[in-house]
């Protein structure tokens, strides 16, 4: 088990990121190991498909997967260098990449070890483990192949995350910021105990200490006045801190609404309300049997949320849909109206 002793002023310092290179590093796992989440399969099967495409004439050699899956131990821990602590609300790919490369030969190496601790290192990663002596000469002399892997690790991550992550990166932004806007509103309302109450099973919050259950490591780390940085992710299957305890407090746990991304955008099958609404306002009045915000709305039709926004205010308008605030967020639903337009039974009373 892993905690983090949290203090009044780390409560007041706790933060919400995405991550684009965390993302990115933490698909390994599931692409590593399918049985990890049915959930992704789709995405899976999308990826190696272009990853077995490259090297074919006119296009880039074939990325170096032995390397790349070798950056996922056994027990699928990451080695901490890989996913730098987000210096603001929503990096760049390129910003978070370029910390990476500047990480030290002796950070790579620690982290290396850690991560796939107690097993050696996989031969791809083995030119990490050599050490040096006092010398400087000797030292430079250890230090060149960790330069040359890292340097290697992060151009193979950086045309990764070409193929398999940028194409839908925009989606994966809206489901992440959709959490975020859910957990902040858990965190006003009830405070850190409604925050981390349905987050994971695995989370537990208990007189001023979250515990991270069913964790590979056993420490406890201090907050300390760093406060507490949440990460939401796509890829993680359940909460995913740190290897290392000297790294300041900070959590990825699974985002909220991944079963929706993979998932086609809804399409209004009933030739009367395409007929009459016109197909995307149809789309979207199907689509809200459920109250919904308008970024999620955006994300799950795959349009932008000012296009979501006129459709709405004409169904809301003709009364087909109701509004209702939460936070600061507005959530969208069909009405008893809207429902019989679109040929469902209203639920009753909301």
């Amino acid at each position: 088990m892993i905690s983090y002793v949290l203090g009044v002023d780390d409560l007041a310092d706790t933060r919400f990121a995405v991550s684009p290179l965390q993302e990115t590093v933490l698909s390994l796992r599931v692409l590593r190991d399918p049985g990890l989440s049915a959930l992704h399969l789709p995405w899976r099967r999308s990826v190696l498909a272009s990853l077995g495409s490259l090297g074919e004439a006119g296009e880039p050699a074939a990325l170096d997967t032995a390397l790349l899956l070798s950056l996922v131990s056994a027990r699928r821990t990451i080695p901490d260098f890989l996913t730098p602590r987000p210096t603001s609300f929503a990096p760049a790919f390129e910003e978070e990449l370029e910390c990476v490369r500047r990480t030290s030969p002796e950070l790579v190496r620690r982290d290396l070890l850690a991560a796939h601790a107690p097993d050696p290192l996989p031969e791809p990663l083995r030119a990490a483990t050599a050490t040096a002596t006092a010398t400087a000469t000797a030292i430079a002399d250890a230090d060149a192949p960790v330069i040359r892997l890292r340097d290697s690790v992060c151009e193979l991550l950086r045309r990764y995350w070409e193929i398999a992550i940028k194409p839908m990166w925009p989606q994966m932004r809206l489901l992440l910021e959709a959490d975020m806007t859910h957990r902040a509103r858990q965190l006003a309302v009830g405070g850190a105990r409604l925050l981390f109450s349905d987050m994971h099973p695995n989370l537990r919050w208990q007189s001023g200490v979250l515990h991270i259950d069913k964790m590979i490591g056993r420490h406890s780390v201090a907050a300390s006045g760093r406060g507490l940085l949440l990460v939401p992710s796509v890829f993680a299957h359940k909460p995913a801190p740190p290897v290392s305890p000297e790294e300041p407090p900070l959590l990825a746990y699974p985002s909220r609404g991944v079963a929706t991304l993979w998932a086609p955008a809804p399409i209004a099958d009933a030739p009367a309300l395409v007929a009459l609404l016109g197909a995307p306002r149809a789309g979207l009045l199907h689509l809200l049997e459920e109250p919904l915000a308008t970024v999620e709305i955006a994300r799950r039709l795959r349009v932008t949320p000012s296009a979501v926004s006129q459709h709405l205010r004409v169904l809301y308008d003709t009364g087909l849909v109701t509004r209702a605030r939460s936070g600061r967020q507005v959530l969208y639903r069909r009405s008893p109206l809207g429902d019989r337009l679109a040929g469902e039974r209203s639920p009753g009373p909301r």
